[in-house]
């Protein structure tokens, strides 16, 4: 498994100094990590570069330098990291509305078992969902839920050789797929494959 350690990370110092040259440089990386499904919700593909900028983020936010507080940063954000058989990504519901994604919320308990990717040729895989924790209650789930799409090798050598990748959700009341995920996205996902 891919994991960052504390060599691959900035001190507060040197972070400070090419924050901005980085950030831009994570900003763009993320636009081929972000897939959109429907009209308000969007699977954000996470690897080493999207959480090695979690990671210097909560460092500088919360001042910590001591190795202890470093390593509680780096195990908290390394399990999000892809092992090369799968996929890992944030999903989240976006309302702009607070009203909106309110009611919405109420009615897509159970959505995080209700996305799937599919590799052309293959069944649908569904993610093992929150595994840190559970974010959906009777009443309502949460608008973000971390997710693991595990492929076989099979499925990874099929989509090494040019298949298709389509992506969706089919819970009752947020029914969309996505047949033509935009090549940079595919290429981005594929190469977080072994």
């Amino acid at each position: 498994m891919t994991e960052l350690s504390h060599d691959d990370l900035y001190s507060l110092e040197e972070y400070a100094r090419i924050r901005q040259e980085f950030r831009a440089k994570v900003i763009e990386h993320k636009k081929t990590r972000r897939l959109p499904i429907g009209p308000n919700a969007a699977l954000y593909f996470e690897d080493e570069l999207t959480m090695q900028y979690q990671v210097q983020e909560m460092l500088r936010i919360e001042k910590i330098f001591e190795p202890d507080g470093i390593q509680d940063e780096l195990d908290v954000y390394n399990p999000l990291i892809p092992d090369g058989m799968n996929w890992k990504a944030t999903f989240m519901m976006e309302y702009v509305d607070e009203e909106e994604r309110k009611a919405a919320l109420s009615q897509l308990i159970g959505v995080e078992s209700h996305i799937w990717v599919q590799v052309e040729g293959f069944d649908k895989v569904r993610p093992v969902a929150n595994e840190d924790l559970e974010r959906s209650t009777e009443e309502k789930t949460s608008s973000v839920h971390f997710l693991r799409f595990e492929l076989s090798e099979a499925m990874i050598s099929a989509l090494k050789n040019g298949s298709n990748l389509s992506a969706g959700i089919d819970h009752p009341v947020y029914d969309y797929r996505v047949d033509d995920i935009p090549s940079p996205v595919k290429k981005s996902l594929v190469s977080d494959l072994h």
